[in-house]
């Protein structure tokens, strides 16, 4: 039986104490959150303690194990300080949002000699985990090219996320595909070329980029084409835009995960209602779901978690280079680090 503790208990914090509600193996004893509303609100729907301070939650209650599900920015001191403690790890990607406390967490991690998984939730997603096996598999031959594009509409930046001007489309969506394209290629990415726009937020509070692309060349001279935007019409059917394609020398693959096969045309306009998050049987269902589930899963069966710290540092250092060559127009060489 894991004891779990979440530190951040908004959105994601709270998707994660229902996702364990009930979950063999699993007791969440704690959630600590900067809000005491915020934390208040997620404790009392599920019955454990509340803190507006994480240190204190560590100190205070028994725990194997935490899941840091702060904003993009705010994952090193928490991720630290339950290394620290000898405490297991699942950290919302990415990893860290600066080099210097990407390292920091790795350095805690490798210290204490905790497991650490970072929360890649679409290698839960079975549509792009059929991708990844038939690229695993052979069936595309070699992989030449990626298209993939995850763009939100304006709600997720002006209304969603009270954090938005310190994140970035390439942040909070491109740090999924730059795993998804690296986990369906194989490879190292060698290069990044970027671009992008910026003012349409700004101009509504949230500096941040509106849009971003980048073009991965990875160590083998094959390609990968991503783009995020968070400027999307409220009109659109559904908040998420995804899409991807991959290009082999013997087949290729789409996929939409736009619709999930669902039209719904309600009185207010056409929808496309995910089913990728719903619950069955009163239980949530889903890919970050299964993905805490399998973290706990592997804590209580004493095998090695994963995407871990180097699926999370590379991520990292490519949106890294993302932003870099957004702001110099430049070819840029992600950093790399030994595994």
């Amino acid at each position: 039986m894991q004891k779990i503790g979440i530190i951040g208990g908004g959105i994601r914090g709270h998707m994660y104490a229902k996702s364990l509600q009930g979950f063999p193996g699993a007791d969440v004893r704690a959630v600590s959150d900067l809000s005491q509303e915020t934390a208040r609100k997620t404790a009392d729907t599920f019955g454990f303690a509340a803190y507006t301070d994480h240190r204190r939650m560590l100190e205070e209650v028994d725990l194997d194990a935490v899941i840091v599900a702060t904003p993009d920015f705010a994952h090193r001191d928490p991720a630290v300080d339950a290394a620290e403690r000898g405490l297991h790890l699942l950290i919302e990607k990415p990893l860290a949002t600066t080099a210097q406390d990407a390292a920091a967490i790795e350095a805690a991690v490798r210290k204490a000699g905790v497991e650490c998984m970072v929360g890649f939730e679409n290698r839960w997603n079975p549509a792009v985990r059929r991708l990844q096996e038939v690229a695993a598999g052979g069936e595309l031959g070699q992989v030449l090219t990626q298209n993939i594009l995850l763009s939100n509409t304006w709600y997720v930046p002006t209304r969603m996320l009270s954090w938005a001007a310190r994140s970035s489309p390439a942040w909070f969506l491109m740090s999924h595909t730059v795993d998804v394209a690296t986990w369906v290629n194989g490879r190292t990415v060698a290069s990044v070329d970027a671009r992008g726009s910026r003012g349409q937020l700004a101009a509504r509070g949230v500096d941040t980029w509106d849009v971003v692309h980048a073009l991965l060349t990875f160590d083998d001279g094959t390609t990968a084409n991503l783009t995020s935007t968070w400027v999307l019409p409220d009109s659109m059917p559904s908040l998420v835009d995804f899409q991807l394609q991959a290009v082999g020398d013997r087949s290729a693959v789409q996929v939409n995960l736009h619709e999930q096969s669902v039209r719904h045309a309600a009185p207010e306009g056409l929808r496309f209602p995910g089913l990728l998050g719903d619950e069955i049987d009163g239980r949530l269902q889903g890919p970050p779901t299964w993905m805490v589930q399998h973290f706990v899963a592997c804590l209580n069966e004493g095998r090695p978690v994963g995407p871990g710290l180097r699926a999370g540092r590379a991520v990292t250092d490519v949106v890294l280079a993302v932003h870099e060559s957004l702001a110099t127009g430049r070819t840029v060489r992600p950093a790399t680090h030994a595994a």
